[in-house]
Parts: structure tokens; C-alpha cells; sequence
């Protein structure tokens, strides 16, 4: 379970929405001690400048009577407030009348009390533990005059701090509110996500398992997860097709062993057990067991060809190749064929045929794989013909041929092995030679089409030997 997709996606995702409230937190929280500061001392600016005027006029009237409407004020402006007021200045200030409380100029050692201006600051009173901020303003009978004290409006900084660890809680607890709904809302989500992660998985082991048939969801979309179940579903069909024509060749191959095998056997029994004792059928005998040996041989070369082939273990070899002379080795080859079964069989090649540095075995091979290809499905009476053509830096072998032609679903699957559908072929002709021609540096083209024939052309770079 933690270790789980799912779960780490979860918990990314959780971690960015917590990384990203708590830094939102501490800036709302930073913002909002900045902004109940600046309120806190522009109330107190207020304050202490509004008393500061009030006791100067106060300190004018000497009776009684002139000092009960600020005593009154700063009750009132404490008691609704909870601010704290203080004088700091000569015995002369009337502060301790109007309910002011002395603040000895040396609890002030640090702060600038300026005379002409408003002052704040924070400072710790005598005797006391508390830090306050505190705005003082000078008090002055008339105006223009020096400042005989002034006038201090302070309230704890704790409730500043009060209402900032008030704020802190609610937005932590917002916070923990929010990331468990994200939290239970992702999860929810990341199922769509990891779902079909889940089920390649499992398609995964399955196909591990050698099980093919295993049911993948058809991708809806674009995105990423949709592409490799794609991916994987043509994966899983390919690897179901090879698998399907490896049982294929086996089951070709193990017919086409078969019928040589029972031939030969067949023959060295009635041999052996003196049933064929005429000299004529001993040599009849003979030559059935020759020719089947031979058909054994060029089956298991095919087989051990394509082998090397596809794993990339063929070897190559460079040399000066006379095309013109590997075009008549080929072509002689299937002159006796042709002349028995009635084929116009023709060689069309340039009067003087190039010299190309090539592996001269391997280009006759691809020819020979291609012309037996040809009179394999060829009718009796038809035409094939071999070409060649040397053009802008490229020679072309074309092998053409009258016979039934092929479809496009064919072509498409044509130079696949073990793809025949002749019962005295395995359908590695065309294969070997395909992947021949690609080892050679060139490429095989078709163009066919139902009963118009099909082309066949071996491209190859037309580098001369030097």
C-alpha cells in the first residue's frame, strides 16, 4: 500500500498543498502583524495626540474643575481601550492629576523623544515585565513653546500577539481542513490515474506468463497513459503473432522434415529388406534419396540463414562484384526449369553491367531467392524476366514475373517469415532476402497487384571498385 503508486502521487501531491499553505500561512501571518502594527501605532498616534492637547489645555485651569474632563477622558479611553497612559517630564507636569501614571525619563534611556513631533516606540516599564508599544506626543502650554512632558499612550505587545496566534489557528486549522478534503479528493482522482497503470501491470505478468489473450481497456485520449496502452496493446499483438507463426514454422517445418524423412525412409527400408532389387530401381531409390537429402539441406540453411540474419550475426563480406556476371549465374540457373515448363524467360541488361563493391554470394543469394520466388508462382506458358539498370548513384535488380499478383493485405505481410501460401514452401524466401538486401546496404521494392503479375527489385548502392 505505501509503496504503491497510487499512494506516492497521494502523498507528492499533499505535500505541495501543505508546503505551499504553510508558506501562504506565514505570509498572511507576516502581512497581518504588519498590518495590526501600523493600525495599533496610528491609534495610538491618535490617542496620545488628542489627550496631549486635552491635558495642555487642562494644565491652564488651576481649579479643580479644569482637570475633571481629561481625568474623565483618560478613564474612559482605558477602560474601552485597555491602553495604558503614562507622562514623562518635569514635577510641574499635571499628569498625576488627570490619573496619568510617572514614567522616569531613564526607562527611556533609549528612545528619542523628540520635541516638536510624535514619537513611538517600545519599551518595558519599571518594575514590570511587560513589553508595550507606545506613542508619545510633547505636551506644550501654548504653542511654539518647549514641551514641559509628554504625553504616553502604550498597550502589551502580547495583544498584538494574541490576535496574531488567533489568526494562526484559524488558518492552521483551515489548512489541515483543506488538505484533507485535497487530500480524500486526489485520491479519489488518482484512481483514473493508476488504474490503467494497475491493469498493464497485471496485463504485464501475463504476458510474462506466456498468456497473450489478456484484455487491455482501448486508450481514450492523448495523454501519456493512453499512448502506452496503445504501445502496449500493439506489443502484445505483435508478440501474439510471432508467437503464432513460430507454432506455424514448427508446424511447417516439422511437416516439411516429415516428407523428406518418410521418402528416404522409406526407400533405404525397401533397400535394405531387398524389396528394390533391380538395379535400374536401386538407382531410381538412389536418386529420390539424393534429391530429398538435398531439399533437407537447403531447408535447414534457410532456417539457420534467417537465424543469423535477425540476430545480427552474419557476416558481410566487401569485394569488387561484376553484377554482370552474378546476373548470369542467376539467370542460368533456372534456364533448364524454364525451357520445361514453357516460360518466356528473359535477361535485359545494360550492354556494359557496373562493378559494385558488395558480398558477390550474397547479392547472387537475394537473386536466386527472388527468381525462385517467381517460378514458384509462375503458370506454365507465362513470362518472367530479370533486369538490370544502373541510375543516379543506385543499381536495380527487377525480377517480373506474370504470375497471380498480390493483394495489398499481402503485400504487407509478404517478407514476413514462415508467411507461404505455397504447400511446398516455408516462406523464408523472401525474408532471407529482404534482410539480405538491407545487410548489403540496399532494400527490396514490390509492385503488385491481382493478375497483373509482380515486380520485385533489389536497389543496392552503385559504389565502383577501385
Amino acid at each position: 500500500m505505501l509503496g504503491t503508486l497510487r499512494f506516492r502521487l497521494t502523498a507528492l501531491f499533499l505535500t505541495v498543498v501543505l508546503v505551499f499553505g504553510l508558506v501562504s500561512i506565514a505570509l498572511a501571518v507576516r502581512l497581518f502583524q504588519d498590518v495590526t502594527r501600523t493600525e495599533s501605532v496610528r491609534e495610538l498616534s491618535r490617542e496620545a495626540a488628542g489627550l496631549a492637547d486635552l491635558y495642555a489645555q487642562a494644565a491652564l485651569r488651576s481649579s479643580d474643575e479644569g482637570t475633571k474632563a481629561p481625568a474623565f477622558a483618560a478613564r474612559n479611553l482605558e477602560l474601552a481601550t485597555g491602553d495604558e497612559l503614562y507622562y514623562v517630564g518635569a514635577s510641574l507636569f499635571p499628569g498625576q492629576r488627570f490619573g496619568l501614571t510617572r514614567l522616569p525619563r531613564s526607562a527611556l534611556e533609549d528612545v528619542d523623544l523628540a520635541r516638536d513631533r510624535l514619537v513611538t516606540f517600545e519599551f518595558t516599564p519599571p518594575g514590570d515585565d511587560r513589553k508595550l508599544i507606545a506613542a508619545a506626543q510633547p505636551v506644550r502650554l501654548v504653542r511654539g513653546t518647549e514641551p514641559f512632558g509628554w504625553l504616553v499612550v502604550a498597550k502589551p505587545v502580547t495583544e498584538l500577539r494574541a490576535q496574531w496566534l488567533t489568526l494562526l489557528g484559524r488558518l492552521a486549522l483551515a489548512l489541515a481542513v483543506g488538505v484533507g478534503l485535497a487530500g480524500m479528493l486526489f485520491w479519489w482522482l488518482s484512481r483514473r490515474f493508476t488504474e490503467p497503470v494497475l491493469t498493464l501491470t497485471r496485463a504485464t505478468q501475463d504476458v510474462a506468463a506466456g498468456r497473450y489473450d489478456v484484455e487491455i481497456p482501448d486508450p481514450r485520449g492523448s495523454d501519456e497513459i493512453s499512448l502506452l496502452s496503445d504501445r502496449f496493446r500493439r506489443m502484445v499483438a505483435k508478440l501474439a503473432e510471432g508467437e503464432q507463426l513460430k507454432r506455424s514454422f514448427l508446424m511447417s517445418v516439422s511437416h516439411e522434415l516429415r516428407t523428406p524423412l518418410t521418402a528416404i525412409r522409406g526407400h533405404v527400408e525397401a533397400l535394405r529388406e531387398g524389396i528394390v532389387s533391380d538395379p535400374d530401381q536401386v538407382r531410381s531409390s538412389l536418386d529420390v534419396i539424393a534429391s530429398e537429402a538435398d531439399r533437407l539441406e537447403r531447408l535447414v540453411g534457410d532456417v539457420l540463414d534467417l537465424a543469423k540474419l535477425q540476430a545480427h550475426r552474419f557476416t558481410v563480406r566487401h569485394e569488387e562484384v561484376d553484377l554482370g556476371r552474378v546476373l548470369d549465374h542467376a539467370y542460368s540457373a533456372f534456364t533448364e526449369e524454364a525451357r520445361r515448363r514453357e516460360i518466356d524467360y528473359r535477361l535485359d541488361a545494360v550492354p556494359e553491367p557496373p562493378v559494385i563493391v558488395s558480398d558477390g554470394d550474397r547479392v547472387l543469394q537475394v537473386i536466386s531467392n527472388l527468381l525462385t520466388n517467381a517460378f514458384r508462382w509462375t503458370p506454365d506458358g507465362g513470362r518472367i524476366e530479370l533486369g538490370l539498370v544502373a541510375e543516379n548513384g543506385v543499381v536495380r535488380v527487377d525480377v517480373s514475373d506474370s504470375g497471380p499478383g498480390i493483394s495489398t493485405e499481402q503485400r504487407d505481410r509478404i517478407f514476413e517469415p514462415f508467411i507461404s501460401n505455397d504447400v511446398n514452401g516455408t516462406g523464408l524466401g523472401l525474408p532471407i532476402a529482404r534482410e539480405l538486401a538491407v545487410a548489403l546496404g540496399g532494400r527490396i521494392e514490390l509492385s503488385s497487384a491481382p493478375g497483373d503479375g509482380s515486380r520485385f527489385r533489389l536497389v543496392l548502392p552503385a559504389a565502383v571498385g577501385g
